[in-house]
């Protein structure tokens, strides 16, 4: 019977040693910590990329805070309360929901979309993601649950502003995977189009990209991010992946993606692109670019291109 005892025992320390490790990858990729309130301050993205565009940064953050926008609210299907702010251009015209990245903010990755979205006589709604900014949550799920926020935020939008409103989704980094992943589900014929801002197309393969910067094997740790992710966060990574999402696709998508983008490649827009499966689709590649920078780094290109593809795609 010893033999016995040391066998449980074994598959009991393999048992509870897959559960830490689990948990503690978990925590690494997909929880949040609480956020305290702002107040006053600015946040800004880290690293040197980012360090030529601060002053920019605090001059849009600065314009969108006086515009003093509305606050609009939401629940979650799971019931979290997710908040957004909204700025109006056009009381008429097409409304943008807007959707920030990875560990981000609204307000942090989104304010220049203020700018943007006024440029070509749009409006923003620039929303907190799920365990972002001011919303509710500690589960990041890499567009997996955030795509079915995009539905509530569309709801929201036809509720508060009319049934016949236009609607497009946009999205930044992650954002740019969810609303590519939103871009899969049966979507109001409200929404006319979609843009993705260095969106990527696997969400193994950006996983395992950040899991490698933090110095652990991929390919050792990924199994244990699966399992942490579902047993911790109530969600599945191998649910959907962008660019599977949008071969159901049919609404207008145009991809834009920095050559220069050395955390999300710019191959994979080219990969979404190649197999997205609307019948208006557009690739615009910005020169020189790192990631999140494609409109501070040629703004006219940015516009330009929108306003082109809306005129192509007649909305």
């Amino acid at each position: 019977m010893e033999w016995l005892y040391i066998a449980l025992g074994v598959v009991g320390f393999l048992v509870v040693a897959t559960l830490v490790i689990s948990y503690v990858c978990f925590r690494m990729c997909f929880y949040s910590k609480p956020r305290k309130p702002l107040g006053d301050e600015i946040e800004l993205p880290s690293g040197e990329l980012y360090d030529k565009y601060v002053e920019d940064i605090k001059r849009w953050v600065r314009e969108a805070r006086a515009l003093n926008p509305r606050e609009l609210t939401i629940k979650s299907h799971d019931g979290l309360t997710l908040r957004g702010k909204y700025y109006e251009c056009d009381p008429d015209g097409i409304i943008e929901i807007l959707f920030h990245g990875y560990r981000g903010s609204g307000e942090r990755d989104l304010s220049a979309g203020v700018e943007r979205c006024f440029a070509l006589g749009r409006n923003a709604l620039i929303v907190d993601q799920r365990a972002g900014g001011t919303s509710d949550g500690s589960v990041i799920t890499f567009g997996i649950l955030e795509r079915l926020d995009c539905l509530r935020w569309i709801d929201k939008v036809l509720e508060e502003f009319g049934k016949d409103r236009k609607i497009i989704l946009t999205g930044i980094s992650m954002g740019g995977a969810t609303v590519m992943l939103a871009s899969g589900l049966k979507l109001p014929e409200n929404v006319v189009c979609i843009l993705s801002d260095c969106g990527y197309s696997s969400n193994r393969e950006i996983i395992c990209k950040i899991v490698k910067e933090m110095k652990l094997p991929p390919r050792l740790a990924y199994p244990f991010l699966k399992l942490g992710a579902r047993l911790y966060g109530g969600f599945s990574l191998d649910l959907d992946s962008p660019e599977e999402a949008v071969k159901r696709a049919s609404v207008p998508i145009i991809f834009i993606h920095g050559d220069s983008d050395d955390f999300v490649p710019c191959y994979m827009s080219e990969k979404c692109y190649n197999a997205c499966g609307s019948a208006h689709k557009k690739l615009v590649k910005v020169k020189g670019a790192g990631h999140g920078v494609a409109y501070p780094v040629d703004k006219d290109l940015y516009v330009n291109s929108l306003r082109e593809f809306q005129i192509e795609c007649g909305f």
